[in-house]
C-alpha cells in the first residue's frame, strides 16, 4: 500500500489566534500589523477585513481609511511558527508523524490512518471540523505526495485525490500550485502558461533551459515521480503503541481498559522480539489540546503486562480526563535486552518447590498469619467441580492428576452453590437475567450449557447444566441449571464468580 500524505492550509492562522484568546475579535474586521520602512504595513488580514479590500502589504492607515471600525494588532515576531510547531504537536491525534509546512500549513503522513475514521472522506471531514471547532478556519486535501496534497487544499475544488490520481488532479490548477517562487509564475504567466497541463504539455529539457532545475523538481514531487524527504516534528518513537477512540473517555474504568490494551500490545511485541522495558510513558490527548501523561521506570527489563499495569495504576489518579480524552498512547523510553528467565514460581528451573527460600517464606507467613493462611491445592479426578481439588499435604506433593483446561473456570467458587432466581427461556437456554441477593443482574452475554454428571459411584442426583455468563457491568458468572425442565423440578444456583 502506498503512502498518504493530508495538507492542512490555515489561511488565517495569525487573526485566528488573536480571535481564540479574545472572541469579541471574531465580530469585528481585524488586521496584524508590523513597521516597514518607517511605515505601519498590513501583515495578515482576517476574512471580515479582506470582504472590505483590505490585504497584506498596504499601508495601515489606508486600511483604517477604507474600514472605520477596523482593529490591528502587533504581529508578534515568530508567531506562526510558534503556533504551527504546537498545532504540528497537537495533530499527533490524527497521525503519528506530523510537521510544519512553511508559514500557514501543516502537512500529514497518513498511511494507514484514514481506515480509523471510517474512510478517507471521514478523516479529512473530522481534521476540518476539528479545526473549526478551536476556533481555525482550515481546508484540508490528501493525495499520493505532499506537493499534490498541498496544491489541491489551496487551490484545488475537490479535497481528495484518488490513489495514483495526482496528475490528473493536478492539471487543470494554476502553476502557483507546484508550490514555485513568485517571479517563476510571472514569467510561466507572460508565456501563456497559466495551468499545471500547459507545462506537462512542453518538453521538460525546454522548461530546465528556461526556468531552472526548481520548477521540474517541484513538478516531479507533486507527480510523484521524486521523493520529498518528510519528517515529523515528533520522531516516530521504535516502540509506540497508539489506541485512538471513537468516543472521547472521561472515566477512570475507561483510562485502565486503554492502558490494558496498549500494554497487552506492547508487552506482546517485546516478547516476540526478546526484549524488555526499563522506562515506559502512558499519555493521553484530551479534546481540549491538553496532553496528560505519566512515566514509569523499572529495576530490570520487563515485558509482563500485569506488573507494568500495577506500576501505572500507581499513579492513574494524576491523569485528569476533563472534557473527554480521544487518544492514548504508550511509548517504552528505554528498552534493553530481556534475560530468558524463569517467571513461574512453581517450575524446576527458578528453583520450583524445592527451594528452601520458598519454604522459608511460606513458613513466616504462616507464623505471622495463622497455619492454614498459605495452601497449595492440587487437582483431584471428579467431575463434580467443588470436589475437583484436594488441598496438598506437603509443599513438595507430586500431582496425581492434571487440570481442566478445555473449558473455563472460575476462580472463586462458593461453597456450597446459592440459590438464585432466574429468568431463562426453555429448554436449554441460558438465563436472560437474574437476580442475587436482592441485586438484578441482566445478562448481555452467555456461553453453554455444559452439562456435568455427578459420579454414580458415590452419589445419585439430578445433573447440573452450566453456563458462563456476563453482566451489563461486564462481571461474569459461573451458573447453572439443576434437574430437568421436564420433570418440573428445576432449580438455579450461582456457583462461581471469574475474575
Amino acid at each position: 500500500m502506498g503512502r498518504r500524505f493530508v495538507s492542512i492550509w490555515l489561511p488565517y492562522l495569525a487573526t485566528d489566534w488573536h480571535g481564540r484568546r479574545q472572541p469579541e475579535l471574531r465580530a469585528q474586521p481585524l488586521v496584524l500589523k508590523a513597521p516597514v520602512h518607517n511605515r505601519m504595513v498590513v501583515t495578515a488580514a482576517c476574512p471580515l477585513a479582506e470582504k472590505g479590500g483590505l490585504c497584506s502589504g498596504m499601508a495601515l492607515a489606508d486600511a483604517r481609511a477604507l474600514l472605520p471600525s477596523l482593529r490591528d494588532r502587533d504581529d508578534k515576531p515568530g508567531l506562526r511558527e510558534q503556533l504551527l510547531e504546537r498545532i504540528a504537536e497537537w495533530c499527533i491525534r490524527f497521525t503519528p508523524v506530523a510537521a510544519p509546512d512553511g508559514t500557514d500549513g501543516i502537512v500529514l503522513d497518513a498511511s494507514g490512518c484514514a481506515h480509523l475514521w471510517g474512510g478517507e472522506e471521514h478523516y479529512l471531514k473530522d481534521i476540518v471540523d476539528r479545526f473549526n471547532a478551536r476556533g481555525y478556519t482550515a481546508r484540508a486535501a490528501m493525495a499520493d505526495t505532499v506537493g499534490a496534497a498541498w496544491a489541491l487544499a489551496r487551490y484545488g475544488k475537490q479535497a481528495l485525490a484518488e490513489r495514483g490520481q495526482q496528475r490528473r488532479a493536478l492539471l487543470p490548477l494554476p502553476v502557483s500550485a507546484l508550490r514555485i517562487n513568485t517571479d517563476t509564475a510571472e514569467r510561466l504567466h507572460k508565456l501563456g502558461l497559466r495551468r499545471v497541463k500547459d507545462i506537462l504539455a512542453l518538453p521538460r529539457p525546454s522548461l530546465r533551459r528556461r526556468f531552472g532545475e526548481d520548477l521540474l523538481k517541484r513538478l516531479r514531487q507533486a507527480l510523484g515521480e521524486e521523493e520529498e524527504p518528510f519528517t515529523g516534528i515528533l520522531p516516530e518513537a521504535p516502540w509506540q503503541e497508539r489506541l485512538p477512540c471513537i468516543e472521547p473517555i472521561v472515566t477512570r474504568t475507561g483510562i485502565e481498559i486503554a492502558l490494558q490494551r496498549l500494554l497487552e500490545m506492547l508487552c506482546a511485541r517485546l516478547q516476540r522480539e526478546g526484549k524488555g522495558l526499563r522506562t515506559a510513558h502512558f499519555r493521553g490527548y484530551r479534546i481540549d489540546g491538553n496532553v496528560q501523561g505519566i512515566e514509569i521506570a523499572t529495576s530490570r527489563p520487563t515485558a509482563q503486562t500485569e506488573h507494568l499495569f500495577h506500576l501505572f495504576s500507581l499513579k492513574l489518579e494524576t491523569i485528569a480526563p476533563a472534557e473527554g480524552i480521544e487518544l492514548f498512547v504508550i511509548e517504552a523510553g528505554s528498552v534493553e535486552d530481556r534475560d530468558p528467565v524463569q517467571e513461574q514460581l512453581w517450575e524446576k528451573q527458578a528453583g520450583g518447590l524445592e527451594d528452601p527460600q520458598l519454604s522459608e517464606l511460606i513458613d513466616r507467613l504462616a507464623g505471622r498469619l495463622g497455619a492454614t493462611a498459605v495452601r497449595r491445592y492440587l487437582p483431584a479426578e471428579h467431575y463434580w467441580p467443588e470436589r475437583a481439588f484436594r488441598v496438598a499435604a506437603q509443599l513438595n506433593e507430586a500431582p496425581g492428576a492434571t487440570w481442566k483446561l478445555d473449558r473455563p473456570r472460575p476462580l472463586q467458587l462458593l461453597h456450597p452453590p446459592e440459590r438464585i432466581e432466574v429468568a431463562a427461556p426453555v429448554p436449554d437456554y441460558p438465563p436472560l437475567h437474574f437476580r442475587y441477593r436482592g441485586q438484578l443482574h441482566k445478562i448481555v452475554r452467555a456461553d453453554g450449557p455444559e452439562r456435568i454428571e455427578p459420579e454414580w459411584w458415590i452419589r445419585a442426583g439430578p445433573h447440573r447444566d452450566y453456563y458462563c455468563v456476563e453482566d451489563e457491568q461486564g462481571r461474569r458468572y459461573w451458573v447453572f441449571r439443576e434437574g430437568h425442565y421436564e420433570e418440573g423440578r428445576m432449580t438455579w444456583y450461582l456457583h462461581g464468580v471469574f475474575g
